[in-house]
C-alpha cells in the first residue's frame, strides 16, 4: 500500500489519468452513435493524448521560472527520458495508425484535424485573447474523442440529441479546466504563466464556475426526464461527472492535489456503460 501511495502522484504527473479518461470519453460517444471501434483505436487515442499532454507539460517546465509545482519539477528533472518517451509514442502512434487505419479518408482527415488544432492553439497563444485558451482546449478535447465515432456512424445516428450531448460534454471539459485553473493559479503566477483564473477576480471566477456547474447539472437532469429512455444512461453518467466536479471543488478540507485527481478520474465514469 505505501508503494501505491507513492506511485499515485506519478500516475497524475504522467497524465495517465487523463489518458484513460479520454479513452472512456470516446467509448461514451461510440455507444451514443451506435458504432463499434476496435481496441487498437483506443490505444491510438491514448498515445495521442499522452503525447500532447506530455509535450505541453515538458514545454511548460522549460519555460517556467521561480518556484514550480511538483509536476513541473518532475518534468524538468526527467526531461531526457520523457522526451524519448514522446518520440517513441509518436513513432508508435503513426505506425499503428498506418497499420490499423491505412492511408484512407479516416487517417487523412484525422491528420488535417491535428494540424488545424495545432494551428488554432498556436494562434490563440500568440494572438488571441487568453480567455479562449481553456475554451479551445475543451473544444479540441471533445472533438478529438468523438471524431472517429462520428466518421464511422450512420447519418440517422447523428441526431440533434447526439449533438446536445457533445455540447454538454464540452461544458464539462470547460468546467474541469476552469476549476484546475483556479486551483493552480498561485503556482502559475510563481512560474510566470497566465490563466483565466489570474485575469478575473476570485469571486467572479467562483461565480462562473458555479453557474457552469449548475447549468450542466440541471441540463443533464432535464435530458434524463425529457429524452427517450435510450439516452438516460448517458444523462446519468454526465450528471455524476458534473456532481463529482462540483462536490470535489467546493470541499474546502480537501487538498488541491486530491481535488485534481478526483476530477480527472471522474472522466473514467463512461466505462460504466460497459455494464449497462
Amino acid at each position: 500500500m505505501p508503494k501505491l501511495i507513492r506511485l499515485q502522484p506519478l500516475f497524475s504527473w504522467l497524465s495517465l489519468d487523463v489518458v484513460f479518461g479520454a479513452m472512456a470519453s470516446m467509448y461514451f460517444f461510440q455507444e451514443l452513435v451506435h458504432v463499434q471501434l476496435e481496441w487498437p483505436i483506443f490505444i491510438l487515442l491514448g498515445l495521442a493524448v499522452w503525447t500532447i499532454y506530455s509535450l505541453d507539460h515538458l514545454l511548460d517546465a522549460r519555460q517556467s521560472k521561480g518556484s514550480s509545482s511538483s509536476r513541473r519539477v518532475f518534468y524538468r528533472q526527467n526531461k531526457l527520458v520523457l522526451s524519448l518517451g514522446i518520440l517513441v509514442a509518436v513513432v508508435a502512434g503513426l505506425t499503428g495508425a498506418f497499420y490499423w487505419l491505412g492511408w484512407g479518408k479516416e487517417l487523412q482527415l484525422t491528420l488535417v484535424l491535428v494540424l488545424a488544432m495545432g494551428g488554432c492553439r498556436w494562434a490563440i497563444q500568440k494572438l488571441g485573447p487568453l480567455v479562449l485558451k481553456e475554451v479551445s482546449i475543451a473544444l479540441f478535447y471533445v472533438v478529438g474523442v468523438l471524431w472517429l465515432p462520428i466518421l464511422r456512424s450512420e447519418a440517422q445516428d447523428l441526431s440533434w440529441q447526439a449533438l446536445a450531448f457533445a455540447i454538454v460534454f464540452f461544458l464539462l471539459a470547460l468546467l474541469n479546466l476552469w476549476m484546475l485553473s483556479f486551483l493552480d493559479q498561485e503556482e502559475d503566477r510563481q512560474d510566470g504563466f497566465i490563466s483565466i483564473a489570474m485575469l478575473l477576480p476570485p469571486i467572479q471566477m467562483i461565480q462562473w464556475i458555479r453557474k457552469l456547474a449548475f447549468l450542466g447539472i440541471f441540463g443533464t437532469m432535464a435530458s434524463f426526464i425529457l429524452l427517450p429512455s435510450f439516452y438516460r444512461p448517458f444523462s446519468c453518467i454526465l450528471l455524476l461527472m458534473f456532481l463529482v466536479h462540483y462536490l470535489t471543488f467546493f470541499q474546502s478540507q480537501l487538498p488541491a492535489t486530491q481535488k485534481r485527481q478526483r476530477m480527472e478520474i471522474s472522466f473514467w465514469l463512461p466505462w460504466l456503460l460497459l455494464w449497462i
